[in-house]
């Protein structure tokens, strides 16, 4: 189930979003997925001095986007994926509300129903 989120919520997401370097982070670590990296495969991976990027980590982190685990010794950075699907829903929510024709689940519009040819 995706959780619902509030316009400030969502406003909180974006803005941390909104800095191209965050982003970088962001998406890599959607592409690793629940694994997440460590705080020094990201320095290698995105080649980004440490401090930056513990600066960008505790942005995604407040934000509620990404979330840390503890593994032994080692931190690792994942994702939240019920956050970024609830943030995506939130843009979604409305799709279509407003406009003359019906959509599906991804926006687009819904075929229109085969006109019958009168016999």
């Amino acid at each position: 189930m995706i959780e619902s989120m509030k316009s400030q919520e969502a406003i909180g997401a974006l803005s941390a979003l909104a800095s191209e370097a965050r982003l970088g982070v962001f998406r890599l670590l959607v592409k690793r997925g629940r694994e997440g990296y460590t705080p020094s495969e990201l320095v290698e991976r995105l080649e980004v001095p440490a401090p930056t990027l513990s600066f960008h980590l505790k942005g995604l982190v407040q934000a509620g986007l990404v979330v840390s685990r503890r593994d032994g010794r080692n931190l690792y950075y994942s994702p939240d994926f019920q956050r970024m699907n609830a943030l995506v829903g939130f843009l979604t929510e409305n799709c279509c509300s407003l406009a003359a024709e019906a959509c599906d689940t991804n926006c687009q519009p819904l075929a229109a129903a085969p006109k019958r040819k009168k016999a």
